[in-house]
């Protein structure tokens, strides 16, 4: 139980509590007032809520529970646990809001998509930097890619791609599957903003002829440190030579003059840097 009590733990369970809040108001704000659903264990426990009348917060709950039972090997002792709790939250959350009976404070189901994906996107970022899961697809996808060589992130894919065809059968509308599929794409984005950042990095390869010259220019003008890589070419085998510098996205104007001025020959190719660590990072 003392592993509970650590400061990092503290910071997961603080993490797991936003997370849960942030999901709850999400379905409770937009998604059920417009009658539509998200993927995951929030748009799965919507369309049983519809089919079955049962609360929201309960379908959570039978949704989760025999995957937990079934994928706790698969999960870790201490992430099991943490996952348990953000499920348990979700329902109450989610049932605890739904009796206040919101009027519906967005009607225009664009917004509602787009900020509904966006809150539940948030809320299962937060969880995942936790340290744990919001369950359903997630449970079956470690479970499925443990056990075969399928990704993780195919499987929940296949999962948001059955959820939104149920959708058309229980709401009888086409379009709103449609955004769903759009809530579903905001959702997946704000996860990756909150659990690599928006950094306005950028993670550049020069192949030049003259690497010497354009290190010290780089050196000089961007004050910026970096790497020179060796390496031969595929077919002639001929020495090649790559410079990889990590730059501001403000200074990349000036790398492409520096270039054009000093090897006009050069090859740049320009990448997102999504995470980055260590100094000082």
């Amino acid at each position: 139980m003392t592993d509970f009590f650590t400061k990092q733990e503290m910071k997961n369970n603080f993490f797991i509590l936003l997370g849960t809040i942030c999901i709850a108001l999400g379905v409770v704000l937009f998604f059920l007032p417009n009658n539509f659903t998200t993927g995951g264990t929030p748009g799965m426990a919507i369309l049983l809520h519809h089919i079955s009348g049962y609360s929201i917060g309960a379908m959570v709950i039978a949704i989760n529970v025999p995957l937990l039972i079934w994928g706790v090997k698969y999960l870790g002792k201490l992430f099991a646990i943490r996952t348990i709790i953000a499920i348990v939250l979700i329902s109450i959350f989610i049932d605890f809001l739904k009796a206040f009976d919101f009027e519906t404070i967005v009607s225009n189901i664009l917004l509602a998509s787009v900020f509904g994906g966006a809150i539940v996107g948030l809320g299962v970022g937060l969880i995942i930097k936790g340290n744990a899961s919001a369950g359903g697809s997630t449970i079956i996808a470690r479970i499925v890619s443990s056990n075969s060589h399928i990704k993780p992130a195919h499987v929940i894919l296949f999962i948001d791609v059955i959820i939104v065809v149920s959708s058309i059968y229980v709401f009888k509308d086409f379009e709103k599957a449609l955004w769903s599929i759009m809530s579903i794409y905001v959702t997946s984005k704000v996860i990756d903003v909150v659990l690599t950042g928006t950094l306005s990095t950028k993670v550049i390869h020069i192949a030049s002829n003259k690497p010497e010259l354009l290190s010290q220019k780089i050196s000089e003008s961007l004050e910026q440190e970096g790497t020179i890589l060796k390496g031969s070419g595929i077919y002639k085998h001929e020495d090649k030579t790559l410079i990889f510098i990590v730059l501001d996205i403000k200074k990349l104007g000036r790398l492409r003059q520096i270039i054009e001025e000093n090897d006009p020959e050069a090859f740049m190719i320009v990448m997102e840097a999504s995470e980055m660590l260590g100094r000082g990072h």
